[in-house]
């Protein structure tokens, strides 16, 4: 099955298939080996065994980098998961496309009212600063915000 994944973990320029193993992986990523084994347990990697050590190839790290890709932009490991799933499912990729769009527009709109709601909150905290800020010039000297004035 030629698509995207497979492609990836195909054959470098020597003819030979690419291996990396668990530490090489977690330090280019950026992540623990417990998140990899996480992954590999949760069915979003699958590396060859030998013995104990696993053994990773290139599919595995294109599944990781769309893995920390779609961690990176917010989406749950069961999102990423369906993801990953419909590239061995669909050779021409368009059913993942339309999930891709689809969970892009969902994303985009959770965020967007985020933005809002933390410029709002932004705004209301700036006006609370300015307002405490004029009342604290007009306060006698030696007054402090953590004095025991009032008791």
């Amino acid at each position: 099955m030629e698509n995207a994944l497979s492609h990836l973990a195909g054959k470098n320029a020597q003819g030979e298939t690419a291996t990396y193993s668990m530490g090489e992986l977690a330090r280019e990523f950026g992540v623990s080996l417990r998140s990899i084994r996480f992954y590999e347990d949760q069915t979003l990697l699958q590396p060859t065994r030998i013995g104990t050590t696993r053994i990773f190839n290139r599919r595995d790290r294109a599944r990781l980098a769309l893995i920390c890709r779609g961690k990176r932009l917010g989406f749950s490991l069961k999102t990423i998961k369906t993801f990953l799933d419909l590239y061995d499912k669909d050779d021409r990729q368009e059913s993942q496309m339309r999930f891709v769009l689809d969970k892009a527009d969902e994303r985009i709109k959770v965020l967007e009212q985020q933005r809002l709601d933390l410029e709002l909150t932004l705004k209301e905290l700036h006006e609370i600063k300015e307002e405490l800020g004029k009342k604290t010039h007009s306060l006698p000297a030696g007054h402090s915000a953590g004095g025991a004035q009032g008791r």
